[in-house]
């Protein structure tokens, strides 16, 4: 959704659990993709976190539970950031990390003009050696974003992302788990299978989605967005960026996000611990500036069967 930028039906499916199809010979080497079983993520987005990781261990204390994937957002032209992936790495976490084309021809990466780049990317990925779960362009469907919904043709967003994890392959770098992210259907939203890039370059379907009104469900959020990526894929889905707000009152609807993830059979989900103080989309999702959202989320996170990626 729009507000990630200022920090740069109803029925349960049970999804098929895989890993990406490689497209050489080689699959017996390559490194597995971290375990995909239902519930057994916790995630969290820290701004702030690049420079020091305490907003995560503050996040961890407030919840009870240590976060085993932690994010940070990549403008186009950056390096990898190894020292964070190391960090949550000795915290026992992945890194997961969006990586946006800003102020980036989309039609320039998938022509190969930016490959120079991608393969420094990639060998810094590659030599970190530890799973990597990363995006590309998240939130393709929607319209805030130049990279997405009319404002480039799908087509071209899909070559640009086979280019970028056929490259990654070629250099070796096979511990990324590639995320392909969604925003959550919504008014304004384009058709989310024209985005579609195949599932020989995707490893896990993410869903970005919030809770606005206290009159909001999970259902209501992210039933219509599982419903129609089932059409065309049973690859495991993550809330890969989520939160309740003060004005859908975080206590009461907290259970209801952990219930629903349970529900359909989700990785986990993935925590935007950021304070905004903008209005009803930009609110402050701080789990920490609340103690009844923090038992809440203390309850519900208590029983996540997590797992060490």
């Amino acid at each position: 959704m729009v507000l990630v930028a200022l920090v740069i039906t109803a029925a349960a499916v049970v999804f098929t659990i895989s890993r990406f199809v490689p497209f050489s010979s080689d699959a017996a080497v390559a490194p597995a993709s971290p375990p995909a079983k239902p519930g057994s993520y916790l995630g969290v987005y820290e701004s702030g976190a690049l420079t020091t990781y305490q907003p995560v261990a503050d996040f961890t204390q407030a919840v009870g539970r240590q976060p085993n994937l932690v994010g940070y957002y990549s403008g186009w032209g950056e390096p990898f950031q190894i020292s964070f992936a190391q960090t949550a790495r000795e915290h026992g976490a992945a890194t997961i990390l969006q990586w946006d084309p800003t102020d980036a021809s989309v039609a320039s990466i998938a022509a190969g003009h930016y490959d120079k780049y991608l393969r420094s990317f990639a060998d810094s990925v590659r030599d970190f050696g530890h799973p990597v779960v990363m995006g590309f362009g998240h939130e393709m469907n929607a319209y805030w974003y130049s990279w997405g919904y009319r404002h480039l043709p799908p087509s071209t967003f899909v070559a640009a992302w086979r280019h970028i994890v056929t490259l990654f392959r070629a250099q070796g770098a096979r511990n990324v788990t590639w995320l392909w992210t969604l925003q959550a259907d919504e008014p304004g939203t384009g058709p989310i299978a024209a985005w579609w890039p195949g599932a020989r370059y995707v490893t896990w379907v993410g869903i970005d989605g919030y809770y606005y009104h206290s009159f909001e469900t999970f259902s209501s959020i992210f039933g219509e967005t599982i419903a129609q990526v089932r059409m065309f894929t049973g690859l495991p889905v993550l809330l890969s960026e989520t939160a309740v707000g003060p004005q859908a009152g975080q206590a009461a609807k907290i259970p209801d996000l952990f219930a629903g993830m349970r529900q359909y059979g989700l990785l986990g989900l993935v925590w935007f611990d950021v304070p905004q103080h903008q209005g009803i989309y930009h609110q402050d999702w701080h789990i920490e500036d609340s103690s009844a959202a923090k038992k809440a989320f203390r309850s519900e996170a208590s029983s996540l069967p997590l797992v060490h990626p």
